[in-house]
């Protein structure tokens, strides 16, 4: 089944600019499987040394977090698309479109 891979902004350095990266797989875990094989440079980036997807790694079937459907055991349909979305964290309080400082 072709699947199409969106790779976020910072992580297309590692797949040579690619945007969306096409595999085939029929679940998640493949997907990622296929992916990293063809962009090694990658598997750091999205599992941990004991091979689990990193925390701060979202994944989307669709419009579909696959942590509240089955995980990487996530069955593909052909067509889908899977998002890579990367938590982003930081910045402060924010208001009115000035930063709020604090004395």
């Amino acid at each position: 089944m072709a699947v199409q891979i969106l790779i976020p902004t910072p992580l297309r350095v590692y797949t040579r600019g690619e945007k969306v990266v096409t595999v085939e797989a029929r679940t998640v875990g493949e997907a990622l499987r296929a992916l990293t094989e063809r962009f090694p440079e990658l598997q750091r980036h999205l599992f941990n040394e004991e091979g689990r997807l990193r925390s701060f790694v979202n994944l989307y079937l669709g419009d579909e977090d696959v942590r509240y459907l089955q995980g990487e055991e996530t069955p593909i349909s052909d067509g889908q698309t899977l998002s890579i979305v990367p938590s982003i964290a930081g910045g402060g309080p924010w208001s009115s479109g000035r930063w709020i400082t604090r004395r």
